[in-house]
């Protein structure tokens, strides 16, 4: 993993040593304040770069082309509120995905796989343990947007998100956020309206470089990807684990986010 890892600045092989309990700590600590945590450079730039660009006669042939309209729930209703409520706005999404089967053999499935990665990210979020899943297409997944395609206001269903970006575009394809908009015992509607007005200023936007990993709880943190510009496309990958082992999703769920069942 050294080849394309910096575990000189981020020891995630070394579990239990000072260092790496130091991270931990740093990252736990970056978690409680903003929601997230970022390290940048943890995958060597040109290795992500290199890795985006293998994938481009794959992207052009064999992806899925994922297009929704939703609203920030991706639910049809919401039982408290009036179907033309302002924070049930909708938007559309758009991107193109490879899964899991189409990602062997590249650095993020090695990375996926590697056991120390599960195992810090478990630390820093004060979990016992977490692990792949064990579905053929979902566990790993690797987005591309391309000119004048995002990803819209939504909240996540899973309780983390970790992503690795690969390539960055000319312009566009910002991070943006709003920090613990709601809480599990307040959904805080009028704030997601005010969200969705623009009119809230907590508001935050972020660029990332490729290589970086970032870590984000966003069950409670609304987020959306900005519209990307330029002939360059946001590329990133997307791993997927949970708090116990062999969890798959159904055929169903497959269909509906790969437009395939395996």
């Amino acid at each position: 993993m050294r080849d394309f890892l910096d575990l000189d600045r981020y020891p995630l092989d070394k579990p239990g040593s000072p260092p790496w309990q130091a991270l931990v700590d740093r990252c736990r600590a970056d978690l409680a304040r903003d929601g997230m945590f970022n390290l940048p450079d943890f995958m060597d730039a040109g290795v992500a770069n290199a890795a985006a660009r293998a994938l481009s006669g794959t992207f052009a042939t064999e992806s899925f082309r994922h297009e929704r309209e939703h609203n920030i729930y991706f639910l049809k209703s919401i039982p408290e509120l009036a179907d033309d409520h302002p924070a049930l706005t909708r938007f559309r999404t758009s991107n193109n995905t490879l899964c899991e089967d189409q990602l062997t053999g590249t650095p993020m499935h090695a990375l996926y796989y590697w056991a120390p990665l599960a195992r810090f990210l478990a630390a820093t979020m004060e979990m016992p343990a977490l692990h792949p899943m064990s579905d053929p297409l979902a566990g790993l997944n690797t987005m591309s947007y391309q000119q004048g395609q995002a990803l819209n206001w939504h909240f996540d269903r899973s309780e983390f998100t970790t992503t690795l970006l690969l390539q960055a575009p000319d312009e566009g394809g910002e991070f943006i956020y709003r920090t613990d908009l709601r809480r599990d015992d307040d959904p805080n509607h009028d704030g997601v309206a005010t969200l969705l007005r623009g009119e809230d200023p907590l508001v935050r936007t972020m660029d990332v470089t490729p290589g970086t990993l970032n870590v984000f709880r966003g069950k409670n943190t609304p987020h959306r990807v900005a519209d990307v510009r330029g002939n360059t496309a946001r590329i990133i990958s997307v791993f997927t684990f949970y708090d116990r082992p062999g969890v798959t999703f159904s055929d169903d769920e497959r269909i509906g986010f790969y437009g395939r069942a395996g």
